[in-house]
Parts: C-alpha cells; sequence; structure tokens
C-alpha cells in the first residue's frame, strides 16, 4: 500500500475547457488535501505539459472544442514513455466511456460531479500508478545490481585470463606480443566476418589463452631451435589437449571460449591438423577464425627455429602455400574474407609489435 502522504503529494492535471468545471475539480482535490495541482483550459497545451512535468494523474474533459479528449490521448501515447496513460476521462456521455477506455484510458468520472465518485477514483488510480512507479523503481534498482555484479564478475574473469596469459609469457618471451596481437586479429576478423557483439567480446578475451597448454610443455621442446624428432613433436602437440583441460570445467564463458580455441585452433579445414582431426565446419568458429590469425602471426614473427616474414611473404605462404602450410588448411570464407583486409592485419602487426 501507498503511504496517505505520498498519495497527496502526486502530480495532477486537469484539463477542461470550461474554467467553472476546472475551478470545481481544484477545489474538490484542494479540499481532500491534494496540493500539487495544475490547471489549463487548453487541450493543445497538454502534451507539453505532460513532457515536461510527468503528472501522476491527468483529468481530461472529452468533449473541448478544436482538440477533444480522445486526441489528447493520442498525443500523450506518442510522448509517454512507459505506455501508460495516467488519464481519469471526464464525459457525461454515456458512450463515450467504453471508447475511452478502448483509447488508454484508466477510468472515467460523469458530469456532474459528485465529490466522493472523484475523490475515490482519484485515490484509486494515483495508488495504482504510484505502486507502479515504485515498481518500475525496485525493478531498476535490481537492473543496476545486476549489472554491477556482471561488470564484477567479468573483472574477475579477465583477471583470470591475465594471469594465466602472463604465466605462458615467462616460458616464452616472444608469447606477450604475440597474444596482443592475437586478440586485435581475431576480433577484427570476427567483427568481419559479421559477428555479433557477444561474439566479438568473448574471442577477443578468449584468444589469448589458445596457447596455455604450453605451460605443461618442456623447455627443452618448447625452446628448441631445431626440428623436434617425432616423440618430441608428439609431446608438442599435446598442448591443445592441455590448455582445453585447464580451461574447460570453468563457468565463465571467456574461458570457456578460451578453453574450445585452445583445444581446436590447430585443426585444419581439410582435416589434416591435430588433435583430433577436425574437419570443416565440425571445427568451432572461434578456432577457425583464430587459426588463420595464429599462423598469419607466427609467421610475421622470429621463433627459435625460424626467422621473421615480411608481410607480402607471409600472405604468399598463405595463400599459395609452402611445405607447412596450404590454403586448404583455412576455411575458404574466413581466408577470402583474410585476403580482401589483409592491409588490416599487416597493420595490426605493425602497431603492435613497436
Amino acid at each position: 500500500m501507498i503511504e496517505q502522504s505520498k498519495i497527496l503529494q502526486a502530480r495532477i492535471l486537469i484539463v477542461d475547457d470550461l474554467a467553472a468545471n476546472v475551478t470545481l475539480l481544484e477545489r474538490m482535490l484542494r479540499g481532500a488535501g491534494y496540493d500539487d495541482i495544475t490547471a489549463t483550459t487548453d487541450p493543445g497545451q497538454v502534451c507539453d505539459l505532460h513532457l515536461n512535468n510527468h503528472y501522476d494523474l491527468i483529468l481530461l474533459d472529452l468533449q473541448m472544442p478544436v482538440m477533444d479528449g480522445f486526441q489528447v490521448m493520442q498525443g500523450l501515447e506518442e510522448i509517454e514513455r512507459e505506455g501508460y496513460l495516467p488519464v481519469l476521462v471526464i464525459t457525461a456521455q454515456p458512450g463515450h466511456k467504453l471508447k475511452a477506455l478502448r483509447a488508454g484510458a484508466k477510468d472515467f468520472i460523469s458530469k456532474p460531479f459528485d465529490l466522493a465518485e472523484v475523490l475515490a477514483r482519484v485515490r484509486n488510480i494515483l495508488e495504482v500508478r504510484l505502486l507502479q512507479k515504485a515498481l518500475g523503481e525496485q525493478n531498476f534498482q535490481l537492473d543496476q545490481r545486476v549489472k554491477e555484479r556482471t561488470a564484477e564478475l567479468q573483472e574477475r574473469s579477465l583477471e583470470t585470463i591475465f594471469t594465466m596469459t602472463r604465466a605462458a609469457e615467462f616460458r616464452d618471451s616472444d608469447t606477450g606480443v604475440h597474444v596482443q596481437r592475437i586478440s586485435y586479429y581475431s576480433r577484427e576478423l570476427a567483427r568481419l566476418m559479421g559477428q555479433d557483439e557477444s561474439f566479438i567480446d568473448l574471442i577477443y578475451f578468449g584468444s589469448p589463452m589458445h596457447d596455455i597448454g604450453k605451460i605443461g610443455i618442456p623447455d627443452d621442446i618448447l625452446l628448441k631451435r631445431k626440428g623436434f624428432t617425432p616423440e618430441e613433436w608428439e609431446i608438442m602437440k599435446s598442448h591443445a589437449l592441455i590448455g582445453w583441460k585447464i580451461l574447460g570445467d570453468s563457468k565463465s564463458p571467456y574461458l570457456q571460449m578460451g578453453a574450445e580455441i585452445a583445444l581446436n585452433h590447430h585443426e585444419r579445414w581439410d582435416g589434416s591438423g591435430y588433435p583430433n582431426g577436425k574437419a570443416g565446419e565440425a571445427i568451432p568458429l572461434a578456432a577457425r577464425i583464430m587459426n588463420i590469425c595464429d599462423v598469419y602471426d607466427a609467421l610475421r614473427s622470429r621463433r627459435p627455429y625460424k626467422e621473421d616474414f615480411s608481410h607480402r611473404v607471409a600472405m604468399q605462404i598463405i595463400l599459395c602455400g609452402d611445405a607447412r602450410t596450404r590454403p586448404e588448411h583455412f576455411d575458404p570464407a574466413i581466408l577470402a574474407t583474410f585476403e580482401r583486409n589483409h592491409s588490416t592485419f599487416e597493420a595490426i602487426f605493425e602497431a603492435q609489435s613497436a
């Protein structure tokens, strides 16, 4: 229930082209304790008045010259942000009552005015209106708390991501700038592929964790400057599964995305990748996007086993192939998008390598 004092503080607008009716209604309401009352005999002023004052109740005469009450209600519907018309219509025509309710009015009072009826209907509408506003405020506050809690959880998730990424950086001095660039590449390529903002956000924060599993690879293999033996290569490939195991049980959507990418980012469109030999769309989209970004950055970067390549050479290898990389390794649609926008990825590499 709404307190009586709050009901009496409600904002009320009286609209009637006859000044005598306005005066009578205003006296009735002020006599009952209502003191925030505005009145007008010009229906053309109602929408502007309500827009500026947000009345809790509008007592509106239906039969007025130039602009009748139904036209006023149409105007109020266009500006009422909550879709609720706090209108109590005034009419002497029984046939207008149902029409007014269908037009959005909440109740009606009849002419000639009966004091008890006027005060009862005004109070009933105001009580409902103020309860509705109180509920709206509670919902707003709840929504704010949910947003604050969501932001807090997101911050904690990102802190976890950055902590794990920094742990990987200690194993390989090249990892830090590499994962930063991967984030930018993946976000841009996801955007170019027409993905929604949620996906773009997830891949931006999930892609840096693609090689988190390398924490479990011995230094003598991870940092080896020459080619791997078959046994060493099997150990090296296991970083995909290790990364998935590290991240896979999390409830954070960022870590879930990181786990998906970690497990699948070395799978290839033609099925020749690892660890599971997935092909085509069986490979998650995020991993397909991240895969070409990873290959591009690896080609551009110095590694213990290779020199860095120019953008031109890297694109030549991706589009035409060499001993290790073939264009059929990549999703054709993603490859085509990457090719059309290759200068964007060159710019990211240069900007994030300083």
